[in-house]
C-alpha cells in the first residue's frame, strides 16, 4: 500500500496544534464508518501509539494512522487549507469514489 503524504502546510498546522500538548503528542487520523457518504475522517491528538500504527513525519510533525485506516488512506495527500469555507485539514484520497461537500465524508 502506498504511503500517505503530508504537505508542508499540514505539517506547520500540526505543529501549531501540538505546541501546547505534552511531549510525544501526535495527530491521529483514522477512518470510521458514518458521515453522509459512508466513511468519515477523524482527527485526534494522542500520545498513545499502537503496534500497527504507521508513522508519517514531516518537518517535526507526526501523524499516526492505524493499519485498518491505512487501507482507506493509502496514497492520500494530507493538506491544510484556509479559505472562505474556513480552516481545515483536507485529504486528497485517490481511493474515494465520491465525497460530500464538506470534504470530511467519502465513499469507496
Amino acid at each position: 500500500m502506498s504511503q500517505v503524504e503530508l504537505t508542508e502546510r499540514a505539517a506547520r498546522r500540526i505543529l501549531a496544534v501540538l505546541k501546547d500538548e505534552p511531549q510525544g503528542a501526535a495527530l491521529r487520523i483514522s477512518v470510521n464508518g458514518g458521515g453522509c457518504s459512508g466513511f468519515q475522517y477523524a482527527f485526534d491528538v494522542t500520545r498513545e501509539r499502537q503496534a500497527d500504527d504507521v508513522v508519517v513525519e514531516r518537518d517535526g510533525a507526526t501523524v499516526l494512522i492505524d493499519d485498518t485506516s491505512l487501507q482507506f488512506l493509502g496514497g492520500s495527500r494530507i493538506d491544510f487549507v484556509d479559505d472562505l469555507m474556513g480552516q481545515s485539514f483536507r485529504i486528497e484520497n485517490p481511493n474515494a469514489t465520491a465525497s460530500c461537500g464538506c470534504g470530511t465524508s467519502f465513499s469507496i
